[in-house]
């Protein structure tokens, strides 16, 4: 009993520490105290390495470029939100939920998991996933350990000053709706009325976010889906670069997804989400002047993943995708540092990440 006292005080002033340290930072060190990331396979850093499912990456090639090696990123080296992280100053990168030691939860925890989307059936053509709905039950158990620690009302003070990124959708269309050998959903609704759906339920999950302390929050658009490799392998293009079909469904979802965030903003008291135009983001992509934009850099298998051991590109710089589905580190850090600072307006709305943070800490104006 004596042990659990201690740890627990322990906890406590580990929180304060942070906090504090937070609060008087200096250039350089964390401009938020934690980041709390929701997703799908392009976010995921490890929370599906041991469940059943054909959908991880735990193996070389994947994490090529990563220091530490395959970790489970869908990726030659880091992802969006490690970026991310790494511009807000994290000393390491947000871990998985999976294996997160309790300490950890006090910096954020990382909760997205491949193929998982907004419905709870979408990607389970490939065996377990943890969707949305999972990922924030898994946060509320965090919240209930951190109000155990704390108290109701510290630990709420705490997770509103915490930044917050949401990206689903995806497999929603290329694990759910345009796989009507697996799902019936495309045979249930119009693409218009599904979508609608979609962005109706997402809308409840986020708010279920906010209800549970989450006051700055980023939701991530989808982008050209259309465009993977996989998507032009799997659905053919009829002549065009990408498939249109799947584009459009990605910008009638963005298109739903803008007046749910005015929704969300105007509902709910202090919250602030923004959206990041991920589509508009990859159009401009052109201006890396990537060699190779319509094919994996890794010798890619059946569900697009990277075969393993197989020896991939050399020249990872000057590809757009690492595998069928997924992009390379050099698209990563291209976007993350726009979703951060908006070069172009129209890649942020209402305003962009960096402006989010500093929002109520005496440094941004008010909107």
């Amino acid at each position: 009993m004596l042990a659990h006292e201690m740890k627990l005080q322990w906890m406590v002033l580990a929180v304060f520490m942070v906090l504090s340290k937070w609060q008087h930072c200096a250039a350089g060190d964390q401009l938020v105290p934690c980041y709390f990331i929701f997703g799908d396979s392009l976010a995921d850093n490890g929370n599906n390495n041991k469940l059943q499912t054909l959908a991880k990456v735990d193996y070389a090639p994947y994490g090529v470029d990563f220091r530490n090696g395959p970790t489970g990123r869908f990726c030659n080296g880091l992802t969006i939100v490690d970026i991310i992280a790494e511009i807000l100053g994290f000393h390491n990168y947000i871990p998985p939920f999976a294996t997160a030691r309790e300490a950890d939860m006090l910096y954020g925890l990382n909760y997205a998991s491949g193929s998982a989307g907004i419905r709870d059936e979408t990607g389970q053509e490939l065996g377990e996933c943890i969707s949305l709905n999972m990922q924030l039950q898994n946060h509320h158990k965090t919240v209930q350990n951190l109000t155990g620690m704390l108290g109701n009302e510290s630990a709420l003070t705490y997770l509103n000053k915490c930044l917050y990124s949401v990206g689903m959708g995806n497999n929603d269309y290329l694990n759910n709706y345009f796989l009507p050998q697996f799902f019936p959903t495309s045979q249930e609704y119009t693409l218009e009325r599904y979508t609608q759906l979609l962005i109706e339920q997402y809308s409840q999950q986020l708010r279920s976010l906010y209800e549970s302390g989450a006051r700055k929050l980023v939701v991530f658009g989808l982008g050209k889906i259309g465009c993977v490799p996989g998507a032009i392998a799997t659905y053919g293009t009829n002549g065009s670069a990408c498939v249109e079909l799947l584009n459009d469904a990605s910008r009638l979802f963005n298109s739903k997804l803008l007046p749910a965030i005015d929704q969300l903003n105007d509902d709910l008291p202090d919250a602030k989400f923004i959206y990041i135009n991920s589509y508009r983001i990859g159009e401009d992509s052109t201006v890396l002047d990537l060699k190779v934009n319509n094919t994996a850099c890794c010798p890619s298998s059946a569900i697009a993943q990277c075969i393993p051991d197989q020896i991939p590109c050399q020249n990872r710089t000057q590809y757009m995708f690492w595998d069928s589905f997924h992009p390379t580190e050099i698209f990563n850090i291209f976007y993350a540092e726009r979703s951060y600072s908006a070069s172009d307006p129209s890649y942020a709305y209402p305003y962009d990440i960096r402006h989010l943070i500093s929002l109520d800490q005496g440094v941004a104006e008010a909107m």
